[in-house]
């Protein structure tokens, strides 16, 4: 597996890879715009020049950042990738200067399984009056956040 930044021309595959991914339930969707507006903060893992795995990191304040978007295609589940693909964004994470970081999700016992706990959302303002108030779900948000400091 070789993990890698996403390039312009990767957008229609992340999209694909996403969006097949809430449309099992597992996340929420994300729009062409989403990923072009936010491409540089994308990593991909590619086995054999094929897209399987896709997360980015977004930094939110001086010390805190959300890894988003996370997704595996199916057939490559239960390989690691995931979990490679969160280490990575953690290291880069690191590297920032940021000392915790978090996620929204649907697939807590992962993250869990990263070494991840299960939070109050209450603990994310900056995120929930940054971007959250922006989601058709707001604010019946059903996700959970997890958090892990650094």
């Amino acid at each position: 597996m070789k993990l890698r930044k996403a390039r312009i021309a990767d957008v229609e595959a992340m999209m694909s890879l996403i969006n097949s991914n809430a449309e099992q339930g597992l996340m929420l969707p994300r729009s062409r715009n989403m990923l072009y507006e936010n491409i540089r903060e994308f990593l991909l893992a590619e086995m054999d020049d094929q897209l399987v795995g896709v997360a980015s990191l977004h930094i939110l304040w001086s010390d805190l950042a959300e890894i988003r978007a996370l997704a595996v295609a199916s057939e490559y589940k239960r390989r690691g990738i995931g979990s490679k693909i969160v280490k990575t964004l953690e290291d880069e994470a690191r590297e920032l200067g940021c000392t915790k970081v978090f996620a929204l999700t649907y697939q807590p016992e992962f993250f869990k399984y990263c070494g991840y706990e299960e939070v109050s959302k209450d603990q994310m303002p900056q995120k929930v009056w940054t971007e959250c108030i922006n989601c058709i779900k707001f604010p019946n948000c059903d996700e959970i956040a997890v958090s892990r400091t650094l």
